[in-house]
């Protein structure tokens, strides 16, 4: 068994699809098969379901996947303690971060590229869910997602900072002689909220059910800049964190009112995979960053 044999199988079970596997990988499509096939013939098991086009994997060639997948990780593990020994921190460092955490992700990846020029960077968006399964597969170095809500399986993880929530509203529409807005009440509103496969959302669902509310919102999206836009669309309003207003401003238009009754917060902060040996570009991004209130950041005035 050879490492390359276990990178084409990774990268079979990626893509779904031996070709687009073959090109990955920028080898022929004959010669990655026939990896495959020696792999299988080393294990003496059927990894790959047989058939004119690629039809998933066995139950073992399951087993085998998680195994392959655990040994890459330990070999690229293996390559960046002894890169860094010999040249110091680099390499590349792939983080995942939650789309209501996007308007922070600078504070954490600027420090660390201007502290580690070498070493270079992948910010995907993807959902909390996501982020824990790329994690316990080996696809995903660092997650930003939030601590104290659902369960976090396997990992270390750091706090960043507290997200807030207002409810984004037209400061022409009945709400503009507000300065403050219970739960209750923003939830006999016509509302534009995250999709119900974002954590975000079931968070606020959840701070609805604690006040007897269960709004079905008019309009749903999976883009935290749709909860803006929307926002100025006369009689919908938005619930959205005070960060994101803090980073990009309150669109013109528009007035932010601070969410009461419950006050509610959710921490976000890094979390990586609880495995020993620490990869040393993860360890390094989680030693150095720091909670955002004390970072000294410059932050846009919420206009009310």
């Amino acid at each position: 068994m050879i490492i390359r044999q276990l990178i084409y199988l990774d990268a079979l079970a990626r893509e779904k699809h031996f070709r687009r596997a073959a090109e990955a990988c920028h080898v022929s499509q004959p010669t990655l098969s026939a990896a495959i096939v020696q792999l299988e013939e080393e294990l003496g098991v059927l990894i790959v379901e047989r058939g004119r086009r690629f039809q998933g994997l066995t139950k073992e060639g399951d087993v085998v996947l998680a195994h392959a997948r655990r040994i890459l990780a330990e070999a690229d593990l293996m390559k960046e303690s002894i890169a860094e020994l010999r040249e110091g921190v680099s390499g590349r460092i792939r983080l995942g971060a939650i789309p209501t955490a996007l308007p922070m992700i600078a504070h954490i990846t600027a420090p660390f590229s201007s502290r580690y020029p070498a070493v270079s960077l992948t910010v995907l968006s993807l959902t909390s869910t996501e982020i824990q399964d790329r994690i316990d597969n080996f696809e995903l170095d660092v997650g930003l997602t939030y601590l104290d809500n659902e369960p976090l399986d396997r990992v270390i993880s750091k706090p960043i900072y507290q997200e807030a929530y207002v409810l984004l509203t037209r400061e022409d529409g009945p709400l503009g002689g507000y300065e403050t807005i219970s739960w209750a009440e923003a939830g006999e509103l016509k509302l534009c909220l995250l999709t119900s496969d974002m954590q975000n959302r079931r968070i606020i669902d959840g701070i609805f059910r604690s006040v007897g509310q269960s709004p079905r919102p008019a309009i749903e999206t999976n883009s935290i800049f749709n909860l803006c836009s929307h926002a100025g669309i006369q009689g919908v309003s938005s619930i959205v964190s005070l960060q994101l207003l803090e980073f990009f401003g309150v669109p013109l238009g528009t007035k932010a009112l601070p969410l009461v009754e419950p006050t509610a917060q959710r921490t976000i902060g890094l979390i990586v995979a609880d495995r020993q040996p620490f990869a040393p570009l993860a360890r390094n991004l989680l030693m150095m960053s720091r909670l955002v209130e004390d970072a000294g950041l410059p932050r846009r005035p919420i206009v009310r």
